[in-house]
């Protein structure tokens, strides 16, 4: 029996012979992730066709999905949804339903007839209800002619979405389980969808998800509002499974990025001046301490937390929008979205977690960053979370004061010798904003710079730079243990105000 049979089954009981009556909500979706919860897992029993067990990525590929056959073409209304098909790297079916306006829900079956299969020479008709990899949301984002990809759910919890203008880039989850310190990441997943009907003329579009894993599942609401920034506002009902192992942590409002390299680590031999998806971890405290920690490609995995109370918001972004600053025709990383999430209520005590990985290039995903709470729930009882999760371009979130605009590490012209320098590397950091722009000339500007118990702070100066009227500061710091790292914060201050967000950075051991 499929395993969606059973799902079948399953709603019935939960729902009772009155079901066919009740509106289908997120309540409805949370009462199914409980259930779940109080039982053992069971990991999909499905098998793919041999055709597509053995699909090649070229033979994928080939497989698009009918435009004409969208979901709502033809009705006028502002929202289409169009299916992947299964096959190489997703292997998992996901099934997939509307919801009525009257909250009724219909299943939006596999169909092979929906799809055009290029050179390939399968024969869907066989395959029955195989379900689908995932499914994306079009809208006119850009302009009236033409309905763009929106967003995208597809692999395991994963999606992304764009703003108007932008390019894919970085990565959401719905949940991260033992990203680190645990015996092994588990990757929750998203197995089935339920996608509200659009009105006419609707500027939003509501997702329903239940996610489930060896360990946890999950309710999920997601409201989509595209424009010049898509804000998605996610709502989850998380509960953690009875009688498995222990969650070590647990990474709310995941984000998954990629960085290659930057004006602070710059590649070898590459003609492109930077290479990634974002170029730096935002924060802000809950007592409104802004933070911000430039990404870096580590030789080995590096983690840094950050212990916050009720934040107000992180996020991975991509500061850097020039495209003088990459040079790359085809990837267009200035055009990438910065990733921003903005809790909505208290989320209490706990840190934001940076997960940096090593990559041998730019087609791998080596960024992570997540908050993770101090405190889990007991297994059965639900984990309430809500954010915003804006989908930003060239307008994007800053600190109110000044920020930093790049971060430069090397020598110009110096007489130390090489072991020196590398003993004792220099930082040059740019900051921008209101807050500067406001000082009068020849105002006083301090830079506040310490370092943890393995550094020693030698220089901090921090001058105009009139080329492009910000401030510069320039800072070296000698490493005490070369095999350990160094934790180095830097601001700007005037007076007793402080003018600008917090550097920060971690100075590997080499």
């Amino acid at each position: 029996m499929r395993r969606w049979m059973v799902l079948g089954a399953l709603q019935a009981l939960l729902f009772g012979a009155s079901a066919q009556a009740q509106t289908f909500d997120f309540d409805s979706v949370s009462r199914l992730a409980q259930t779940r919860a109080a039982e053992p897992h069971r990991a999909n029993s499905d098998k793919l066709p041999a055709e597509l067990a053995h699909i090649t990525y070229d033979q994928l590929r080939d497989i698009r999905f009918k435009p004409a056959q969208s979901v709502w073409r033809g009705e006028q209304l502002p929202f289409e949804a169009q299916f992947f098909h299964l096959g190489l790297y997703q292997t998992e079916p996901v099934r997939i339903h509307e919801i009525t306006p009257q909250g009724r829900v219909s299943h939006l079956p596999y169909r092979g007839a929906d799809f055009d299969y290029g050179q390939n020479t399968f024969d869907p008709a066989p395959w029955g209800d195989l379900g689908h990899a995932g499914f994306r949301l079009h809208y006119p984002l850009n302009g009236t002619a033409y309905k763009d990809e929106l967003i995208v759910f597809q692999g395991a919890s994963y999606f992304r979405a764009l703003g108007a203008g932008q390019q894919y880039g970085l990565s959401a989850r719905g949940l991260a389980i033992d990203t680190v310190g645990g015996s092994g990441e588990e990757f929750p997943r998203f197995s089935e969808f339920w996608i509200q009907r659009p009105a006419a003329g609707a500027t939003e579009v509501t997702v329903l998800a239940l996610l489930e894993s060896p360990r946890a599942t999950g309710a999920y609401r997601f409201v989509v509002r595209p424009g010049a920034q898509t804000t998605t506002t996610v709502n989850a009902r998380i509960f953690l499974r009875a009688g498995t192992g222990p969650v070590s942590t647990l990474g709310i409002a995941p984000l998954t990025s990629m960085f290659l390299s930057g004006e602070n680590q710059p590649q070898p031999g590459d003609f492109r001046p930077e290479v990634h998806d974002s170029d730096g971890l935002m924060m802000v405290s809950g007592e409104g301490e802004w933070l911000w920690r430039p990404l870096q490609r580590p030789n080995s995995v590096t983690v840094s937390s950050f212990t916050l109370q009720n934040p107000r918001g992180f996020g991975l972004m991509q500061r850097d929008r020039n495209f003088a600053s990459y040079e790359d025709v085809e990837a267009r990383y200035e055009r990438r979205p910065s990733a921003w999430i903005k809790p909505l209520g208290d989320w209490g005590a706990g840190r934001v977690e940076l997960v940096q990985l090593p990559t041998p290039d730019e087609t791998h995903d080596n960024i992570v960053a997540y908050w993770v709470p101090a405190n889990l729930p007991a297994p059965g009882q639900p984990l309430e979370v809500a954010y915003e999760l804006a989908w930003q371009g060239d307008a994007q979130q800053r600190p109110p004061s000044s920020w930093v605009t790049q971060t430069r590490r090397g020598y110009g012209f110096t007489r130390l010798t090489s072991a020196e320098q590398l003993k004792q590397p220099q930082y040059v950091l740019d900051f921008t904003g209101p807050a500067l722009d406001a000082l009068p000339a020849g105002a006083p500007v301090r830079a506040v710079v310490t370092a943890n118990a393995n550094g020693r702070v030698i220089e901090a100066l921090a001058y105009p730079n009139p080329a492009t009227r910000s401030w510069r500061v320039s800072l070296r710091v000698e490493r005490i243990d070369a095999t350990q790292p160094v934790e180095l914060r830097a601001f700007l201050q005037h007076t007793n105000d402080t003018v600008s967000e917090t550097w920060t950075h971690l100075l590997l051991p080499e």
